[in-house]
């Protein structure tokens, strides 16, 4: 019987880069090893779900879930873990505003699944065959998971103590998330675990950031050349630094390229997405509403561009279909 915290982390509905960053841990993952017992972790260690229903409720110090719930088998996982946990954490931006994932939100499910079995230019499927949720062959039965109508964050279905944000958080808020639960040093419940300023606070370019932005075009960093040195949204581009939450050591910056917003807003608002229109909106030259039609014509996809990894926890989190 181990005396070490014992750590699971679960992938829902994502790309798999949170499990990257945990890999990114380096030579310091040994120092989990060492201090904690992984007893789930699907993708790199052989346990089943049947490991984990055999355990006896909140005997796992931790769970790291990631992902958004998108099918039965998410939600069926994330209530399985919660039940069997002490404490939750919500681990990168699909778990924690619905991330990339939700953007399904805006369409129908039925609409989704034609355009992928039926429309999209890579598919021949003239039968029109799409995956059977159940089928018996031989004697067996065999299932698939449901998809859902809506995707969702993980605290609209379980309750979450804490949250680590990021597409993918960095390995250095995973670090300290652990070192914190091991020294017994998390803060109160509900906290999201990253520094509570806007990253243009901790962006390196900060000093080249005009204090009245008069913008006449938003620019899309394909077609136009970027400069290495100066306030991206000073050059005109879409930085969504000023509404987003700080943390990231300002990786996209640093690779010279816009804040696209994964770490979420800061405390205190309410829809990140309108946060973000409002700012912009702010900086745009000109009131009349075809100098606006002019300056935001350079973003074509408003959704995606201010709600890429919150929609799921927006206030409008998903399009109703009249159908």
């Amino acid at each position: 019987m181990t005396t070490k915290p014992t750590l699971a982390f679960y992938w829902c509905a994502s790309c798999g880069g949170c499990e990257e960053s945990v890999m990114d841990l380096a030579e310091d993952i040994l120092m989990v090893f060492d201090t904690c017992q992984f007893v789930f972790f699907p993708v790199a260690l052989d346990y089943k779900k049947s490991d984990v229903e055999a355990m006896p409720d909140h005997s796992i110090t931790l769970s790291m879930i990631n992902g958004a719930i998108r099918t039965t088998e998410n939600e069926e996982m994330a209530r399985l873990l919660r039940k069997k946990s002490k404490t939750v954490i919500a681990y990168g931006s699909c778990a924690h505003l619905g991330g990339i994932p939700s953007l399904a939100n805006q369409f129908a499910k039925q609409d989704i699944l034609s355009y992928v079995y039926e429309q999209a230019d890579s598919v021949q499927n003239d039968e029109k065959i799409y995956p059977l949720e159940i089928i018996q062959d031989n004697g067996q039965k065999v299932t698939l998971p449901t998809l859902y109508n809506q995707v969702r964050c993980l605290n609209q279905v379980i309750k979450v103590d804490y949250y680590i944000p990021g597409c993918p958080p960095p390995p250095k808020l995973a670090q300290e998330a652990l070192l914190a639960l091991l020294n017994d040093a998390l803060p109160p419940p509900g906290a999201i675990l990253a520094p509570d300023i806007a990253l243009c606070e901790q962006c390196p370019r900060l000093d080249s950031k005009p204090l009245d932005l008069r913008l006449e075009r938003y620019k899309r960093p394909h077609l136009h050349p970027i400069d290495s040195e100066i306030c991206l949204l000073a050059q005109g581009f879409v930085c969504l630094g000023p509404a987003t939450r700080g943390g990231c050591e300002a990786r996209c910056i640093q690779g010279n390229m816009p804040c696209t917003g994964c770490f979420g807003p800061v405390s205190g608002v309410k829809d990140h997405g309108a946060k973000i229109l409002s700012y912009l909106c702010s900086a745009a030259s000109g009131t009349a509403v075809e100098d606006l039609e002019v300056v935001f014509a350079g973003i074509p996809d408003l959704v995606g561009i201010f709600y890429r990894y919150g929609l799921a926890a927006s206030l409008l989190p998903r399009k109703i279909s009249t159908k």
